[in-house]
């Protein structure tokens, strides 16, 4: 059966990348109707970031990657790395190495010095038995280092890269087992593949050059490696380097909070470096399960493209019925202080209705519909500027919203139809009033139709609307 794991570091929030990873492994496990394993690789506790734990878990649960098995935390599993090292010492895989760190740092700084790459000297790797025993009686600190033969090659396949050959004699001694007990991540990371039956390891490429050592150990211990599969790195927009902070959001809470819907990022990272084939764009996780390839995935970095993401997400905001939008959309309104259990319900559906086919993510609704929550709205200046030039424009509108009061019907239709009269009695173009009323109404130059906005407002908004906006107008006018 086919077991895959995601086993994210606990020391920051999850990054998109990471994200991708567990999505593929996701896919790779439903697929082939395996187990999905989370497993939080947790031993270097210098880098743990209090809180990351939870984000991880509530980002995979958001996306909908749910695991079969975990989580396992390797924070509880030390005594199994510790025996396994021991396995190692003593079949003469690995060593005790007693050099302490202020050698350590000065034989770095001479070899920099020197102009060569700086690594460990092999100093203790034919330490005799008897000074082995004489240090450990005197409890002198020691780490557990790997020792790989140097005449040996170390070849793996990897699943998308082919054959990968390195010399024994390019490896470092690695630390397996830090002075203070616990593993470091090359250790556990074999140990707990191999114990949780793990049969195919997809991680990022940034591992390749770690990946010997790993097979080494699989020899050693007289294990069968698993199947390796190194993904290639999430780009950059401008596709110079690895996607960072630097360049936005880039955790998956942050996309939540950008207002962007877990369908959409799970469709946008599946197409980072995979294809289903064609030109398809839109995929359900369904139909991602059943078209999933890991041999189709490419072996180049993908650019990560926000405006592709905002463009998907409008896609998905757009499937959406007027209900569920109203439910996904409320947190957001309650951080601009609007408590949208104090309306209608049928008229929330209604504003959503109108800038459903407007907005790129969830987030950009509250601002953008402000102006049916209150009458102190925030005028665009260039737009008074533009609209409010002609003083008659405050009379006609004035006179149009006298007018408005006494019209029965208030559908589009009818108010479409009474301005047009309305116009024409005063002689003057339509767009006259269309523009100026936009504003005055939204605080904006561009929006929704104005006549579908207005009959969502209702009669008497509108009219209240309008000459509240005036006098505001004529009153920012009179301070210039």
């Amino acid at each position: 059966m086919v077991r895959v794991r995601f086993a994210p570091s606990p020391t920051g929030y999850l990054h998109v990348g990471g994200a991708r990873t567990a999505l593929y492994n996701w896919l790779f496990a439903r697929k082939n109707k395996g187990i999905f394993i989370l497993r939080i690789e947790d031993t270097d506790r210098t880098r743990y970031v209090p809180g990351s734990v939870e984000d991880i878990q509530e980002s995979l649960k958001w996306l909908g990657l749910t695991w079969d098995e975990g989580p396992y935390y390797q924070s509880e599993r030390i005594h199994l790395y510790r025996e396994h090292a021991e396995m190692l010492v003593s079949k003469g895989f690995a060593y005790k190495c007693f050099c302490s760190e202020e050698r350590l740092t000065a034989l770095r700084e001479e070899q920099m010095k020197r102009g060569l790459k700086p690594g460990y000297d092999r100093k203790c790797r034919n330490l005799s038995s008897e000074d082995t025993e004489k240090f450990l009686k005197e409890q002198k600190p020691y780490v557990v280092r790997l020792k790989i033969p140097l005449d040996k090659e170390i070849v793996f396949e990897d699943y998308l890269r082919g054959v990968i050959k390195v010399k024994g004699s390019e490896l470092e001694d690695i630390v397996l087992l830090k002075s203070d007990g616990y593993p470091t991540y090359h250790l556990a990371n074999v140990v707990d593949d191999y114990l949780m039956g793990v049969t195919h390891v997809m991680r990022a490429d940034e591992w390749i050059p770690s990946t010997p050592y790993h097979v080494f150990m699989y020899e050693a211990f007289g294990w069968e490696a698993p199947v390796f599969a190194h993904l290639p790195v999430i780009l950059a927009p401008d596709g110079k380097g690895k996607l960072s902070k630097r360049h936005g959001a880039t955790s998956v809470l942050e996309f939540r909070k950008m207002g962007i819907l877990p369908e959409a990022l799970v469709n946008f990272l599946a197409l980072l470096g995979w294809s289903p084939g064609g030109d398809r764009e839109i995929i359900t996780l369904e139909e991602m399960i059943e078209l999933f390839d890991i041999k189709k995935v490419g072996k180049r970095g993908s650019v990560f493209d926000f405006n592709k993401l905002y463009w998907m997400n409008s896609y998905y905001i757009r499937g959406k019925s007027p209900k569920e939008l109203l439910e996904l959309v409320a947190p957001f309104f309650q951080e601009k202080g609007i408590d949208l259990k104090k309306f209608d319900e049928g008229k929330l559906e209604e504003i959503i209705t109108l800038y459903q086919e407007r907005i790129r993510t969830l987030a950009e609704l509250p601002d953008a519909c402000a102006y049916f929550f209150t009458d102190e709205i925030t005028f665009d200046e260039d737009a008074v500027k533009k609209n409010f030039a002609k003083p008659e424009t405050f009379t006609h509108l004035f006179e149009f919203a006298k007018s408005l009061e006494y019209l029965k019907d208030f559908s589009k239709t009818d108010i479409e139809t009474h301005l047009r009269s309305f116009a024409e009695i005063k002689n003057i173009h339509p767009k006259e009033l269309i523009h100026p009323l936009r504003v005055i109404l939204t605080g904006r130059a561009i929006g929704p139709g104005l006549f579908e906005l207005m009959e969502v407002l209702g009669k008497e908004a509108c009219v209240r609307k309008i000459y509240h906006g005036l006098k505001k107008i004529q009153n920012y006018g009179s301070q210039e």
